[in-house]
């Protein structure tokens, strides 16, 4: 996992538990203090963005646990996998393509970089050079050759 992608976490958990243990308790008892909190809308959102952030910290520490438990040794060596680079020749387009494989948090398509729950990262996962993969996308199928890989072991 990379340290910056472990920050962005870390980060947000520590903006969010900010909220939820200091701001938002403030709040409900400004809010209890306006009296009848049947009709309390301030009350009413305070209490639902508590839950909101309570819920969302849960996600977060999981997700940090979980990419915390990646184990680089069982990522193949010569296969596409999390942390690779894959230069790929769009067959129908005749276009060269690069895209690096991550995790759904550091996902920006804009700039190349495709998760593996994608449905290009899912279809090149597994996949060595030379391979052909065909891909449906949303904007309809499309089908690729593996031209080069670097993996994330190559990487150092």
């Amino acid at each position: 996992m990379s340290d910056a992608l472990k920050k962005k976490l870390e980060e947000e958990i520590r903006v969010l538990d900010h909220e939820l243990n200091h701001e938002l308790p403030i709040e409900i008892r400004t809010a209890r203090a306006h009296g009848d909190l049947s009709e309390n809308a301030e009350y009413h959102a305070a209490k639902e963005r508590q839950s909101f952030v309570n819920a969302r910290l849960g996600q977060l520490r999981k997700r940090l646990g979980e990419i915390s438990l990646v184990n680089f040794n069982n990522i193949p060596k010569d296969r596409v996998a999390f942390g690779s680079t894959v230069e790929v020749q769009d067959l129908d387009k005749g276009t060269k393509v690069i895209y690096d494989i991550v995790t759904s948090e550091e996902t920006d398509v804009a700039n190349g970089k495709i998760s593996t729950s994608s449905p290009i990262g899912r279809a090149l996962v597994g996949k060595q050079v030379g391979d052909a993969v065909k891909v449906v996308t949303p904007s309809g199928a499309r089908e690729f050759e593996i031209r080069k890989l670097t993996t994330i072991h190559d990487k150092g």
